[in-house]
């Protein structure tokens, strides 16, 4: 196993208290994405013990990359966070297991047994959040009729429409389950490739270009 943790407390604390563990063997540590990813190639382990938030390259990043060019190795994420904006990047990257820093040992090695018996390793809680997002009813998909105009993608139509639709930033975030960050940036994106200076041109275009429907009287 190798693991990686930016912090060199909480990187050799770990490192410590997985070679007490019978059928632990913990064969380098890296202190971000880069160094993880670099290890792996010249280690070959089973398992990477993964944090998220490192310098450099980040866990999900450093995890897409090792399952792309590695796929021998399978990615543990162990983190302190559990919201949306972590869990779901890091399972699409390719992490086949999800703790979070208060996982004891014994939790450790079993999420670790259970993606290399091809099982996913998530902790009870990242279970239930999983559960309730999966609960959640879809958001409705806006109304997009024909192909996307000036070259926006999707989501950025997506959230045109929504702005068309007079929903504020955080309302959008809210919506499309993503942080409002995000919605900043995507604004910004379309905003650049439409020439549009604010929301008010944003909804004049959104309708102009039949993207919505026109109000009713």
């Amino acid at each position: 196993m190798v693991v990686a943790d930016d912090q060199t407390v909480v990187r050799e604390g770990i490192v410590m208290l997985l070679g007490l563990l019978p059928g632990v063997e913990v064969v380098g540590a890296a202190g971000d994405g880069e160094e993880a990813v670099r290890l792996v190639g010249e280690l070959a382990p089973d398992v990477v013990l993964m944090d998220l938030r490192m310098p450099r390259c980040d866990g999900v990043e450093a995890t897409r990359r090792i399952r792309a060019q590695y796929p021998g190795t399978q990615v543990v994420v162990l983190t302190t966070y559990a919201d949306d904006e972590s869990l779901f990047p890091a399972l699409r990257a390719g992490a086949r297991g999800y703790l979070t820093k208060d996982a004891g040992g014994d939790e450790i090695v079993r999420a670790v047994h259970s993606v290399l018996s091809g099982d996913a390793g998530l902790s009870p809680s990242v279970q239930r959040r999983l559960l309730e997002r999966l609960s959640q009813p879809e958001p409705e998909a806006p109304r997009t009729p024909g192909e996307a105009p000036d070259g926006l993608t999707a989501r950025e139509t997506e959230v045109l429409v929504l702005i068309a639709e007079g929903l504020s930033n955080q309302e959008i975030a809210r919506r499309l389950h993503v942080s409002t960050a995000t919605v900043k940036t995507h604004i910004n994106n379309l905003f650049a490739k439409t020439g549009l200076k604010d929301r008010a041109q944003a909804v004049r275009y959104a309708y102009g270009k039949g993207l919505v429907p026109p109000p009713t009287r």
